[in-house]
């Protein structure tokens, strides 16, 4: 059965070598998940093996990348034993140079338990007391404030991962309790010790793509759910416009196998009643954004897969450099912090979810004009009678989504054809994998605003064609909704300020309010 959800309750999750999913990094962001560090030997011992390697090879052979060694380009300058142990405070302090939006307190934690996840795959030469200090951060909640820009996606984020590395050893800044907070003086107060970084650690830390990682986790929870919304707005959208259902005929979809577009065709037949063939007087064929509505919703739909196994993949990976083999003992040189396939899921991912914001533009554009709606008001305008003239429904509504569909559009070229040559042409082929994350996450923010926008259109829609036709019957799933509309928000009759409604449609979208198509 439908309805509204139930936040789901806190769960243990045990970061150790197994494989974590997407879902794993969002309920940690969410704070739905308590992370733990895995307390077996052998587990403990196989990432102390990683360190106590590089301490050996320090004493025997005394050359290690970044860890006697300048950083990027700077590799052939030579960091003696004297100074190697202040080289990773160096890292983190020079790179501490991000500017923007810091990240969300959310998106944060899904940081660290991204970083921590890769570390505890025991290739990165890391101490656990340093996978311990993570978890402490998470425990008590104390986030670095890690600016969103300034990463070319490899040599990995090392810009924003350098205000993690800095708090971990009692440096920069922390929110607490949604706060500025100096991270020496919360961690004194929280009585966490500031960590001394091993040799490599700082390298560890920052050469990787936890915050393109992390972000696309929570992107493709988003998207997820945007897919399984659409459908469902797109249903009542049907509805309200009196359209025809048997587009989505089990038959004529057999013929084109994608899986995807499959299912949404399947969810919107169970979602509505309608005749299996065309009815006297009512249109043959409803226009494009209902009627190939599946082909467009499809496409997002028949990339998740692929986009779960690009972004898991990359989550499950090692992803510094260099690699360290402890068991086969060998320093592994290679360039895993660059981020092409997060990239890539990234800016596909934009591309198809602005479709979706373009598709719900078009279906609000027929249900607000009375040449397109079938019989109903202009506007869906509420009123009746003589102060009609004075009430203008959703004009307004109607531009600012087609000004949230437009910006979703704008922002759909990709960042990844976007390298550029830095670091003295060191990084010469950069992946702008972050970029493509944030814009991903913006596409998706304008994207729910649109949403939202439709989330009030459909529910007006309905209203108004039930009151043109009170014996028209709901399938259950589709009135469970209506009503959860109803409970939410008020039908427009006389003029009102409608973004009060919009913020609140917004909050039930980000927490998954309807559990649609279980």
């Amino acid at each position: 059965m439908e309805s509204i959800g139930v936040k789901k309750t806190t769960r243990t999750m045990r970061f150790n070598m197994d494989w974590v999913k997407i879902e794993d990094i969002v309920d940690v962001a969410d704070g739905l998940a308590r992370p733990i560090l895995c307390q077996a030997p052998e587990f403990r011992s196989a990432i102390a093996q990683g360190a106590e390697f590089i301490d050996r090879l320090l004493l025997e052979d005394g050359r290690i990348y970044g860890v006697t060694t300048g950083f990027g380009d700077s590799c052939m300058v030579t960091v003696g034993s004297e100074l190697a142990d202040e080289l990773p405070r160096h890292l983190y302090t020079y790179h501490g140079c991000g500017l923007g939006e810091y990240l969300t307190r959310a998106q944060t934690r899904a940081v660290i338990a991204t970083r921590l996840t890769s570390l505890c795959k025991g290739f990165s030469g890391v101490g656990v007391e340093l996978l311990e200090q993570m978890v402490r951060l998470l425990h008590a909640d104390l986030l670095p404030r890690i600016p969103s820009e300034g990463s070319v996606g490899a040599s990995g984020d090392l810009t924003p991962l350098s205000y993690l590395a800095a708090v971990l050893c009692g440096e920069g800044e922390v929110w607490r309790e949604g706060a500025a907070a100096p991270a020496a003086m919360a961690l004194a107060e929280a009585g966490i010790a500031p960590l001394r970084l091993r040799p490599k650690e700082a390298l560890a830390i920052m050469n990787g793509t936890a915050v393109m990682t992390a972000l696309a986790c929570l992107a493709y929870s988003r998207a997820e759910y945007l897919s399984r919304l659409v459908t469902r707005v797109t249903a009542l959208a049907l509805f309200a416009l009196d359209g025809n259902a048997y587009h989505f005929d089990e038959t004529l979809f057999s013929v084109k196998p994608h899986r995807g577009q499959q299912q949404i065709a399947a969810w919107l037949r169970a979602d509505l009643l309608g005749d299996e063939s065309p009815r006297d007087g009512r249109r043959l064929q409803d226009r494009y954004s209902i009627r190939c509505a599946p082909h467009v919703i499809g496409v997002l739909a028949d990339a998740l897969p692929w986009l779960r196994e690009s972004i898991e993949n990359e989550l499950n990976s090692a992803n510094d450099n260099p690699i360290i083999d402890a068991a086969g003992e060998r320093v592994l040189y290679g360039g895993h912090f660059y981020g092409g396939h997060i990239a890539f899921a990234m800016d596909s991912m934009k591309n198809a979810v602005a479709n979706l914001a373009d598709l719900l533009d078009r279906q609000m554009a027929l249900l607000v004009d009375s040449r397109f709606n079938n019989g109903l008001p202009a506007n869906l305008s509420g009123i009746e009678g003589p102060r009609l003239a004075i009430n203008h429904g959703l004009k307004a509504l109607q531009i600012s989504a087609s000004a949230w569909t437009a910006e979703a559009l704008k922002l759909t070229m990709p960042a990844s054809v976007f390298s550029r040559s830095t670091e003295c042409h060191n990084q010469d082929k950069v992946s702008m994998g972050t970029i493509a994350a944030r814009d991903c996450l913006r596409v998706l923010e304008l994207t729910e605003q649109v949403v939202a926008a439709l989330l009030i259109t459909v529910r007006q829609g309905v209203w108004l064609r039930r009151r043109l036709n009170p014996s028209t019957i709901l399938q259950p799933a589709l009135q469970r909704m209506v009503h959860d509309l109803e409970n939410d928000i008020t039908a427009i009759e006389e003029d009102r300020r409608l973004e009060p409604d919009l913020r609140f449609l917004l909050e039930r979208i980000h927490s998954r309010a309807w559990n649609l198509y279980e």
